[in-house]
């Protein structure tokens, strides 16, 4: 808090010049804008460089519903000099509302040596029977004619303050006030019936900073009106939302009652991450919506990997991969299911509807295990994933006997696969790499071609390298072995199969021109 300073107004204290004020209706003042605290600021300083040729537009603060004399002073060119006493005291005399500053070149200042002037006075001096002088930067001097009695009911930090000092003290000063424009609408808003309507048209950040002094001064009225605003507004943007909740959170280990308005951001469920994912999951691998599931996929994939990235998050991780795996082998059956549907020999008979649903559904599973296994790849916990694809012998049976048009989905699965171990994603066990290839090399060489021409999202050089560091990574025997086979079949069809042809070279040169000794 500012320090503050119990006075009474003599001379040698800080000048006070009137000028006029802002009253609303009810009796309290209008805060001024930003632009006229900064404006102000910058016509006191003389530091601040003006050119002598342009003047200096007038600040003008106008008074309501007050009479005052229509004379205007005689016109005299604005020249640069800082206005002195007798003339200020002059200005204070004149009932005019504008209120002209100049300034004259003069010798450049020290900040620490300027005199405190007042940019803007607030109140009505006739009927208050106290002054609030709030000393900001730079010089920068607001004077408040306010009442004991309404601070003494509105804030108990002024109450505490005043029942301290003699009670015929007149004057308090409040230095190194840091935001003398919100000091002020706080204080103002203690006059204000209808707070919360005052409120409405303000910004969030503009509450918030309220809302600050309104707990600076134990102003409890004006505290809960920001949090009922606070608890209504929408939050624009993360920025936005986190300083709602920082200083939210704050007031709240105070002792301060914040419950509606954290409850945006907190649940009272004690656990509610695993049923809340598996809900959400449920509801995306349903669907047969394409435009919706592929966009909602995308969209969780996203948020997914935001939540990887947190160190906080790693403590609930365990239990969304085990709610994905378990969707994983959902998927897995359903796609053996569709399969041997598929296999079945009256299948050829059925109606093309009939047909077209079933081939539908195999490319949705296919690709609901593909968006699984994405998922499960950023969050380094797909090793078991391979072992359980590697494992799918029944599948890989059945394969052989759809149509590549309908079967060609699940090699998108083994690409990526094949992709994930080469690029380190995976890091599954030197057996289960192994079965991978026995198991699944050879169907995805089969619909190579088609994946080629049919399947945009397929890049043929990226699944090569794949597939290749895939092979290297076994031992030399087994490369031999799987890369022969590779040599008899790329021989036959050429641009149809995969080309290995650097893990051949890799092989070849380990085999027989370097060969490492036990």
């Amino acid at each position: 808090m500012a320090e503050i300073r119990l006075t009474s107004v003599g001379q040698g204290q800080t000048k006070i010049r009137n000028v006029p004020t802002a009253l609303t209706q009810e009796g309290f003042w209008c805060c001024p804008s930003p632009v006229v605290f900064q404006n102000t600021i910058k016509a006191q300083n003389p530091l601040n460089k003006t050119k002598p040729s342009s003047p200096t537009p007038k600040t003008t603060v106008q008074k309501k519903q007050t009479p005052f004399n229509e004379r205007k002073p005689p016109p005299t060119p604005l020249r640069s000099a800082v206005v002195s006493d007798d003339q200020r005291n002059r200005c204070s005399d004149t009932p005019d509302v504008s209120v002209s500053i100049v300034n004259e070149r003069t010798p450049r200042l020290k900040i620490e040596s300027l005199p405190r002037k007042v940019a803007i006075e607030f109140g009505e001096p006739g009927t208050s029977d106290m002054k609030v002088v709030l000393l900001g930067k730079q010089g920068f001097c607001v004077k408040l004619s306010v009442h004991k009695k309404v601070l003494e009911e509105n804030s108990s930090f002024f109450a505490n303050k005043l029942s301290e000092e003699e009670s015929n003290m007149s004057c308090l000063e409040i230095d190194d006030c840091e935001d003398v424009e919100i000091y002020v609408e706080t204080m103002g808003l203690m006059y204000c019936k209808e707070m919360k309507q005052s409120l409405i048209k303000q910004s969030v950040s503009r509450v918030l900073r309220i809302l600050k002094f309104a707990e600076l001064l134990s102003f409890n009225t004006c505290i809960q009106s920001c949090l009922e605003y606070l608890e209504a507004v929408p939050w624009v943007g993360e920025e936005e939302e986190e300083k709602v909740v920082s200083l939210v959170t704050r007031l709240q280990n105070e002792g301060i009652g914040v419950t509606p308005v954290l409850k945006r951001v907190f649940s009272t469920v004690a656990n509610p991450s695993k049923d809340t994912i598996s809900h959400i999951m449920e509801l995306v691998l349903k669907s047969n919506e394409e435009k919706g599931r592929r966009e909602i996929k995308s969209i969780v994939l996203k948020l997914l990997r935001e939540n990887s990235s947190l160190p906080s998050y790693a403590g609930s991780s365990y239990i969304c991969n085990e709610t994905i795996y378990s969707s994983c082998r959902i998927c897995l059956n359903s796609l053996l299911s569709l399969f041997k549907k598929a296999a079945e020999p009256e299948f050829t008979y059925k109606p093309v509807n009939s047909k077209q649903t079933v081939v539908k559904q195999i490319a949705l599973e296919a690709d609901n295990l593909s968006w699984l296994l994405e998922i499960l790849a950023d969050r380094q916990a797909a090793d078991e994933f391979a072992l359980m694809w590697s494992s799918q012998q029944e599948l890989t049976a059945l394969h052989s006997k759809l149509p590549i048009v309908s079967r060609y989905h699940v090699s998108c699965i083994t690409s990526r696969l094949f992709v994930g171990i080469g690029r380190g994603e995976l890091l599954p066990s030197k057996d289960t790499r192994h079965l991978l290839l026995q198991t699944w090399l050879q169907p995805l060489i089969s619909d190579y071609s088609w994946l080629q021409h049919g399947c945009r999202s397929f890049d043929r050089k990226v699944v090569e390298e794949g597939i290749g560091r895939t092979i290297l990574t076994l031992p030399l025997e087994n490369q031999q072995t799987i890369l022969l086979s590779w040599l008899g079949t790329f021989l036959k069809s050429g641009d149809n199969c995969p080309n290995l042809q650097r893990a051949f070279e890799v092989w070849w040169r380990r085999t027989f021109i370097r060969p490492y000794m036990e």
